[in-house]
């Protein structure tokens, strides 16, 4: 039976509700999925496709571009996460194609570069070594693995059809989409004053092009680069837009090895045993995870009159640890993980929250959370099937599936040559 809820979405007496999301690859996209569905089937008078500002950073901008267009969490598994096998699938060529025209470009200016260097060179022989005469030639070296553009046309088509949008202005929700400007290092949000015309999917593309992946977008001459590079979860664009409750959800956390139990999804009792990639994974967490907290200790004094909840990972979380980040073939397990770490969070932090939440006129289900058997999947079918509308977005949503499929193999095969097909 379908639980029915109450439109979260704030009218003149209404308090005003928002969600923040997160980056952190296809694995954190996969994780919020996971723990909107556990917020969406247990907070009574709460719809998360429903409330009334939504933040995105990188993979976070894609979720939450989705559920300002009215598209549940749920829907999004369906989708993302088991595809019907009946459904049409299309060749994920469209959306796993080499930056050829990066590679071309840069290919291009080499003979060029050669010349310059070279003539560098024989006008200061004895001042200007041949190394330091010729370093300009790395700027041939290509800025990407991977095209960003076919994404963004997979995303435009999707949001121009079917009573969707691609406009920020034309959205009932206020949507924030976070990206950095490449030259100046500042942060903009795409869907505030000024920055609106641009298009959605044009937004999500530069607020995921994470350097090194994906190439800078270019969006009115200037290149903007992956939102998470400024801050983790732009969580005050939300409070300044006059949110007095959001929800915030961060997938990625370091990992303390010493609080981890003892079980298969331990790898190592010293990370250093994992080599340079663990080393590095724990660095980047790390960081990004105390820039966060700062923020966060700041809203308190700075937002007196909002309340911030927010849910993440365990520190001693190896499953999500020793996940790539980058991985998608597992999406289903981490999916559950992600689903029944928040609703173990709910159960916990029960009576901090309960009054936080009643006062915005959203009760806690005890009889769902009572239920230590339920399983992702059984929210979906509770909520019923999905409409023509749906059924549009799971076929189109199979081509990125199987791409990052692909993608999740490959990455595996150059990052880990040899490793075990065995996943956490």
């Amino acid at each position: 039976m379908a639980v029915r809820k109450s439109n979260g979405a704030a009218g003149p007496d209404r308090h005003k509700i928002g969600v923040a999301l997160a980056g952190g690859g296809p694995l954190g996209g996969v994780y919020e999925i996971g723990a909107l569905i556990a917020l969406n089937e247990a907070l009574d008078g709460m719809d998360f496709q429903h409330v009334n500002v939504y933040v995105g950073v990188s993979a976070g901008a894609m979720i939450s571009a989705l559920l300002a267009n009215g598209i549940a969490p749920e829907d999004m598994a369906r989708v993302f996460i088991r595809p019907r096998p009946s459904d049409e699938r299309f060749s994920p060529v469209l959306f796993l194609q080499p930056a050829y025209r990066e590679y071309l470009r840069r290919l291009a200016s080499v003979p060029g570069l050669l010349l310059d260097s070279g003539f560098r060179y024989l006008r200061n022989p004895f001042r200007r070594s041949l190394l330091e005469s010729f370093s300009r030639i790395t700027r041939a070296i290509p800025t990407a693995i991977f095209d960003n553009r076919p994404i963004e046309k997979f995303l435009a088509e999707l949001l121009s059809n079917r009573g969707y949008s691609n406009d920020f202005r034309e959205l009932e929700k206020e949507l924030y989409i976070i990206a950095v400007e490449l030259d100046t290092g500042q942060s903009v949000r795409f869907g505030a004053k000024g920055t609106d015309d641009i298009p959605i999917s044009r937004a999500v593309q530069a607020s995921t092009a994470l350097p090194g992946l994906y190439p800078p977008v270019k969006i009115q001459g200037r290149d903007f680069v992956d939102g998470g590079l400024k801050k983790t979860l732009h969580a005050s664009v939300a409070l300044d837009a006059g949110c007095d409750l959001l929800f915030c959800i961060n997938p990625i956390v370091p990992y303390d090895a010493d609080l981890a139990p003892e079980d298969e999804q331990k790898r190592h009792d010293k990370l250093v045993q994992g080599g340079l990639p663990v080393v590095l994974s724990q660095t980047f967490r790390s960081i990004i995870h105390s820039r966060m907290r700062v923020g966060m200790s700041k809203y308190d004094a700075s937002y007196e009159q909002s309340k911030v909840v927010l849910f993440e990972p365990d520190r001693h979380d190896s499953r999500m640890f020793f996940t790539n980040v980058f991985s998608y073939s597992d999406r289903e397990n981490v999916c559950q993980h992600a689903y029944r770490t928040t609703r173990r969070d709910l159960r916990l932090r029960l009576d901090e929250l309960t009054p936080v939440l009643e006062a915005h006129g959203i009760t806690v289900r005890s009889d769902i959370l009572d239920d230590r058997g339920r399983h992702f999947s059984t929210a979906l079918e509770e909520s019923g099937g999905l409409d023509k509308v749906g059924l549009y977005l799971n076929s189109t949503t199979n081509r990125l599936s199987e791409a990052l499929d692909r993608l999740d193999k490959w990455m595996d095969s150059v990052v880990r040559p040899g490793a075990s097909t065995r996943r956490a």
